[in-house]
Formats: structure tokens, sequence, C-alpha cells
């Protein structure tokens, strides 16, 4: 059996940023993903952020995915286990990874889980033809590995990972038809829904898609108007070709190891699901254990870095570590990440936050 300080289970923002910070103050950290890589989801963000300069603003997500990477595995206090799997956190405190077939059993003194989120899904006749995909998996086609998933693409969700994906597929060299939306409103940041009406893209708001159609694949799909009630309105039905459907339509916390850990756990919608309750150093209601990114509440990738720096912080320092300027590089953090929440935007986040607390 390893025994670690502090084990990190995703290398994505929020697990790179938690490792860093808590390294650098002195403890030894061992992060564990079960890609190949480091980066999670930034790796596939090629456009620039917003924010200021402490949120990494005007930065691409790819860059800010090497930087992060680097720095952790040039940090001789942090282990790294890529293409690893986390099996269970056990009432002992023994956490199990699969590594290369090989079991491993690890006794972590805190815990971080960073774990993400995954897409959610939307039902409707025929989803289950080839040539629909979450807009993750079509990102990863087109910036990872280099391959366009179709010809033409009907967008289902105009949120800002729906629009930025439409407008990475169109610099690509694929047709987007349409974008689709039950809203009134899209919940893009209008400066990245430009782009892709600049480009001709239709955005249709309080539309969903009433059924996919084709043989042994997508060939086209019909979507309606939806009404005040978000009810489809008869006699508004519209067919778009196209070979790829891609579903932008949410994420939902991955939260499967807190709900093995024992941890207290609330539903809040404005969060993406279930969450984990927490304390303001985002610990648990598990002693120990923290939490930090989408698991704990589905946000921007610079809200995850955030909160990823703040939990590697708080695990580093409950176990003694410390420094001069920790006091204040925790109240620097809060503070970014009460900016990123600020505002009209951010009150989706603020609401539910305060059910999540402890």
């Amino acid at each position: 059996m390893k025994h670690r300080e502090i084990a990190i289970i995703g290398g994505g923002p929020a697990g790179l940023a938690a490792a860093l910070r808590a390294a650098n103050l002195g403890a030894r950290v061992l992060l564990i993903d079960r890609s190949d890589y480091l980066g999670g989801q930034l790796i596939k963000q090629t456009h620039r952020f917003f924010g200021s300069k402490e949120q990494r603003a005007s930065e691409r997500g790819i860059d800010i995915a090497r930087e992060l990477a680097a720095g952790v595995t040039a940090n001789e206090k942090i282990q790294v286990m890529t293409e690893a799997t986390a099996l269970g956190y056990y009432e002992d405190g023994v956490l199990l990874v699969e590594h290369h077939n090989k079991i491993t059993a690890v006794k972590p003194d805190r815990l971080i889980i960073a774990t993400g989120g995954a897409e959610k899904n939307l039902m409707f006749p025929n989803n289950d033809l080839p040539g629909i995909y979450g807009a993750g998996a079509v990102q990863t086609l087109v910036n990872v590995f280099g391959v366009k998933p179709g010809k033409k693409v009907l967008m289902v969700g105009a949120g800002n990972i729906g629009v930025i994906v439409s407008y990475q597929l169109l610099q690509a060299g694929v047709e987007v038809a349409a974008i689709i939306e039950a809203a009134p409103r899209i919940g893009a940041y209008w400066v990245h829904a430009a782009k892709v009406v600049r480009a001709g893209v239709p955005i249709y708001t309080r539309h969903t898609i009433k059924r996919a159609y084709g043989e042994q694949e997508v060939s086209g799909a019909t979507i309606v108007q939806l009404d005040e009630n978000l009810q489809p309105v008869p006699g508004t039905e519209k067919d778009i070709d196209a070979d790829v459907i891609c579903l932008s339509v949410g994420l939902t916390p991955l939260t499967e190891l807190l709900w093995q850990a024992g941890c207290q756990m609330i539903f809040v919608p404005e969060l993406g699901g279930n969450v984990p309750l927490r304390n303001e150093f985002l610990e648990t209601s598990v002693p120990g254990i923290y939490v930090a990114g989408d698991v704990a509440g589905i946000e921007e990738a610079s809200a995850a870095m955030m909160e990823g720096a703040l939990a590697g912080l708080n695990a580093a320092a409950s176990l003694g570590y410390t420094s001069e300027s920790l006091a204040s590089d925790r109240k620097n953090v809060l503070a970014q990440l009460a900016g990123l929440r600020s505002g009209p935007v951010g009150e989706k986040i603020r609401k539910g936050l305060a059910q999540a607390m402890l």
C-alpha cells in the first residue's frame, strides 16, 4: 500500500491547479487521471479566455493546459499517474487505482476529487443513430485528433460550448446548418455568437429537435418551434439536412466517488445536478475530502482552476504546510472566484452555491 499526503483524482484544470498549489506549499501529491494526457477539457479549447490576467484572459485553453502540465511534471513533489482509473474510495480511507492492468492501493491523508462533469443527453426519436454526438466528443475529434465528424452539422444548444464548437467546426471546414436553442435567448456570450452569425449560421431560439431521420446513419432532423411553456407548436416543423447532430445540452457532475465515500449530497439544478455539500474551504462532509471544479458544480474552466487552487491550498494547510503568503493567496483566489461569479451572468451559480454550503 502506498501512502501519500494528498491524492488528487482528475488531471483537468481543477486538478492541475490543486496539485501545483499544494506542492508549492510543500505537500507531496499524487495526481491521478484516466487519460493518457493532462489538461482535461483544456486541451480541446482553442478559443481565448475572458476575464482578468489572473483568470488567464486572452490565453487559449490548449496553451494553459501545456503550461500547467509542464509545471506539474517538473515538480518533484508531484507524482503523476496517467491512464489510471480510481476504482473506489473505502471506509478505511483507502483509494484503489487501476493502472496498466494492476491494482494499487493508496492511502492519502487528504483527497481532492476533481473528476469534472459528463455530457447530458437528449431524448428524441432515433437519437441512437450513428452521427449523433455530444459536443465534447465532436470537440475531441476536431481539436485533438484533427478528424472531421461529418460534412454538415446541426448544433443543438446555444450555450457557450455549443456556439464555440460551432465556430471551431467552421474553422475546420465543416458546414454548420443551424444552431437551435430551446430557451428564448442564447446562453453563450455574444462575442462568441457573433462569430457564427457573421459566418451565416442561423440561430433558432425557442426551437428543439423533434426527431432525427436516416437509415444506417443520420441524414437530417426535424426541428420544431416551442411555445412559452416549452411545448411544440403544431405546423412549425422544419427539416434540416445534416449528417451530424451535435448535442450541447449541458453537463452533470461526475460524483460517483463522492457518493461511495459517503459525502452528503444535494440536488442543485443551478449547479448541474447532484453535488456535494462543502464548507468555505471546499471540504465535504467527510473530513479530509475536498472538491474542486465541475464535480462541485458546472462552471467555466477559469472557475475550475480557481477552485482547484483553493482546494490545494486548504488541503495542504490542513496538514500543517504554510507560508507567509498563504492568507493573501487564499484571499486573492476567493476574490477571483467572486469576480467570475459576479453580475447577472453569475446569479445562477451564486444561487446554487448558497444551497450547497455545509
